[in-house]
């Protein structure tokens, strides 16, 4: 079965085509819309085998940007399926499902109309999902639909870790609770890194670290998430590119207080103007953070050291929760591709059961790797993250047999 993968922003679309069945799948072919909206707006269709098609015109919105999309997928010269026929599936991220789902979903009204009721908790991603589904019912009508959450496999966490200690009334009300997200990477990466160690996933104690410009550390309790990072929004845990992360509320009331800041100008100074970049005003890239960091600049040390410092916070908290550890992983951008961040997180945790190979560890970039010494009690691994595999995969078994 070929099933188009979709992960729709607010000025882009993310894609795969990928043939899937039991036994195995295979990519074939990749690509990115962006700057939706804009005149300049752009396709990069990269077929497996084939040349990359890029062309740069207006692109109003996501139902013309899918449009270029199916053309290029359907292209004598570029394309990789003979006739849009041959899609039989389309499965999209959708980063919030809040209490409503706790696992993906084959797309109806009822579910559309509760991804729209979300609208609020994820602003700047729910509209863009729902617009790309609403996109492919008018380019592809018929064709079955698949919605895969970012906030499911979070469902599990048990009430004494998604409640917050504020009056009950605004749960009651509101539901303001932890969600969580990145949760499609972490329940990926944790299966991956169980087989590749050889652990019982149903009977272990995992922390997987999903580090990139946003990032989270999640407790995985016998195969199912058992506390996040993040929290009612993605703000909440790590230090990010330009998110500050954990921070004591009154801090925030006070500036806002201080500076005269109306809530939704406070909104913007924690997600957009924080973390790495606020802290340093160098980048909220690590790359560049990184070649400051080499150059000595001492914001840079210091912001750099923090950002890694959360990390490790996290990995022992979760630890001391789940009283113990077998596996941790490392995935995401960030995670995959730095050795000084898996460096930092692993030093002196020998008290805990972790040993890596340093040398080892120095030669990974982006590719799957047990970084632990046979000596170590805890397992440490590199998981690449295929997050669009993952909704290939539900969306096949979803409807498959429809």
């Amino acid at each position: 079965m070929i099933v188009l993968v979709l992960n729709c922003g607010s000025s882009s679309i993310k894609y795969q085509v990928i043939d899937i069945n039991d036994q195995e799948n295979t990519l074939l072919a990749k690509g990115l819309v962006d700057r939706i909206g804009l005149a300049d707006g752009r396709l990069t269709h990269k077929p497996v085998g084939k040349n990359i098609y890029d062309v740069v015109m207006p692109i109003e919105d996501h139902t013309k940007g899918i449009s270029l999309v199916l053309e290029a997928l359907t292209n004598a010269e570029h394309g990789v399926v003979a006739d849009l026929a041959e899609i039989k599936a389309v499965g999209h991220r959708v980063a919030h499902g809040g209490e409503f789902f706790n696992c993906s979903v084959v797309v109806d009204e009822d579910v559309k109309a509760k991804i729209r009721s979300l609208f609020e908790l994820a602003p700047l991603h729910n509209p863009a999902n729902l617009e790309g589904i609403l996109s492919i019912e008018k380019v592809l009508p018929g064709v079955a639909q698949v919605a895969v959450f970012d906030t499911s496999f979070h469902q599990t966490i048990p009430a004494i870790n998604y409640l917050y200690a504020l009056p009950e009334k605004y749960y009651d009300k509101y539901r303001v609770r932890k969600y969580g997200f990145h949760g499609t990477s972490h329940k990926f990466v944790a299966q991956v890194g169980a087989e590749l160690v050889g652990l019982d996933i149903n009977n272990s104690k995992i922390v997987t670290c999903h580090i990139g410009n946003g990032g989270s550390v999640t407790a995985v309790l016998n195969g199912k998430s058992f506390d996040t990072s993040m929290g009612f929004t993605p703000l909440d845990g790590l230090m990010m590119g330009t998110r500050c992360g954990q921070v004591d509320a009154g801090a925030i009331t006070y500036i806002g207080e201080k500076e005269n800041m109306t809530y939704a100008e406070l909104n913007t100074m924690m997600n957009k103007e924080s973390g790495i970049m606020g802290l340093t005003g160098v980048s909220s890239d690590m790359r560049d953070i990184d070649d400051a960091y080499d150059a000595g600049n001492p914001k840079a040390i210091v912001g750099r050291d923090m950002y890694y410092n959360r990390i490790k916070k996290f990995v022992g908290e979760y630890a001391a929760e789940m009283g113990g550890l077998d596996l941790l992983i490392f995935t995401g951008g960030v995670g995959e591709n730095s050795k000084d961040l898996r460096e930092y997180v692993c030093k002196n945790m020998e008290f805990l059961g972790i040993e890596i190979d340093y040398p080892y560890n120095d030669t990974i970039r982006g590719r799957n790797a047990i970084l632990s010494t046979e000596n170590s009690k805890v397992k440490v691994a590199v998981i690449a993250t295929n997050e669009e595999l993952v909704i290939a995969t539900d969306t096949y078994n979803l409807t498959k047999n429809l």
